[in-house]
């Protein structure tokens, strides 16, 4: 794990203005920060990001006690500034300009046309600072009937379709599904960096920065990818499957004496040497089951068939027998099994940082999946409490003097960590 580094990161030198919140941007601006990039993150002067409240967990203090940093805004949020200040008053659209002026990168949430309301828009910051790469992430897009609503992860899981595709079919009792995570947060967060990066490569080009729409519908449609390419093929709707395929046939989970576990035979070779090892070579010989096309037509005999033959043996039997010969199988992890994985744990997916509220025991996070051999990922600071940096940002970038620091703090323009209690 890199706390500090001699090399500099992928995105050394960039300098990032973040006016996100929640989730998608914030999973956006985490990874630039990780890859090297500056980021100030702006926040709401006692209020901050919406998600310092979504709790508990909440960070444990050296004595014990919880904090005000809820593991939700944890979750996204090392590697930045946080510098509050009112967007609402002159004074603090004015600094925001300012900061705009010398960024590279803007990252902003709003409701569509909400920051063009204080002067902040892509066309106001764009005649200040005409190569700034500014993008809007929303819940619809900037365009459109539905523009103006707010977007809601959930929300969006459930008009973009993927919930229609998750959970157990509906003769087995099923109902549609959301995911257990905000993967369309997520994954939009994921689409934007991809953009914004994609924007500096044409800055260099063109010599200007652009506006970048970013919505959660347009990624949660655009990531339904095979299953939405075979509905636009075929004209029919998918149905739900629980934990099997679509198209491979056996892709699912299978009862084991103990409990539940993986089997993912991906072509017709493997198919004939799980049911060797299960005690089933007839499967394999079955005019009905011998080509991955009739397994996925006949999956409904198919399936229990297997599911007889596993449950005799528990389930690390059935992982180093399948492993053996070669058929992708796994087991179903709970999140302590999962981070307690030896591959897990080499990999370094569980990384601590030192934290101002807790520097004896730090803060446990996920870590930066990412790897690159000259321009290593660098966790070089824990997620900010609330206005933790907006003095030293607003004296670094603007030359703002200790007394109008003070000035503006009185009033209520901005905050300062000092009188943060």
């Amino acid at each position: 794990m890199n706390m500090t580094s001699e090399k500099k990161g992928p995105l050394d030198g960039l300098k990032v203005l973040d006016l996100s919140r929640i989730l998608a941007g914030p999973t956006c601006t985490q990874l630039f920060g990780d890859m090297g990039a500056e980021i100030i993150k702006i926040e709401r002067p006692q209020k901050g990001d919406d998600t310092r409240f979504w709790g508990p967990p909440f960070l444990k203090d050296e004595a014990g006690n919880d904090t005000t940093e809820s593991a939700y805004y944890l979750c996204a949020n090392r590697n930045k500034n946080s510098v509050a200040v009112d967007l609402t008053k002159d004074e603090g659209q004015a600094i925001i300009k300012q900061l705009a002026s010398q960024c590279d990168i803007l990252v902003e949430n709003f409701k569509a046309g909400d920051l063009a309301r204080y002067g902040l828009g892509y066309d106001d910051l764009a005649q200040i600072n005409p190569k700034l790469i500014y993008c809007s992430i929303t819940g619809f897009g900037m365009t459109g009937p539905y523009a103006k609503r707010p977007g809601y992860d959930f929300l969006i899981q459930g008009m973009g379709g993927i919930m229609s595709l998750t959970g157990k079919p509906d003769e087995d009792g099923g109902e549609p599904m959301k995911c257990g995570v905000g993967i369309a947060d997520v994954m939009c967060g994921m689409y934007a960096s991809v953009a914004i990066l994609a924007a500096l490569n044409a800055r260099h080009t063109f010599n200007k920065g652009q506006h970048l729409d970013i919505s959660l519908l347009d990624c949660q449609v655009a990531w339904l990818i095979n299953q939405g390419a075979a509905y636009l093929t075929s004209g029919e709707v998918p149905a739900r499957r629980g934990n099997e395929h679509p198209t491979i046939v056996p892709y699912g989970t299978f009862p084991a004496s103990d409990q539940a576990f993986i089997i993912a035979a991906g072509n017709d070779d493997q198919f004939a040497r799980m049911c060797e090892v299960i005690g089933a070579s007839d499967l394999a010989k079955d005019p009905k089951f011998i080509k991955n096309t009739d397994r996925v037509l006949n999956r409904s005999e198919l399936i229990p068939l297997i599911g007889e033959y596993t449950k005799k043996q528990t389930s690390d039997y059935w992982l180093k027998a399948m492993e053996e010969i070669k058929v992708p199988c796994g087991p179903v992890n709970d999140l302590a099994q999962t981070f307690a994985d030896p591959q897990v744990q080499h990999r370094e997916m569980a990384i601590n940082i030192p934290h101002r509220e807790n520097n004896k025991d730090g803060v446990n996070l996920i870590g930066n999946p990412l790897n690159f051999s000259e321009t290593p990922i660098q966790y070089k600071k824990a997620p900010p409490v609330r206005a933790e940096d907006t003095r030293e940002i607003l004296s670094k970038h603007l030359g703002l003097s200790e007394e109008k620091l003070n000035e503006l703090e009185a009033n209520g323009i901005i905050e300062c960590l000092q009188n943060n209690n």
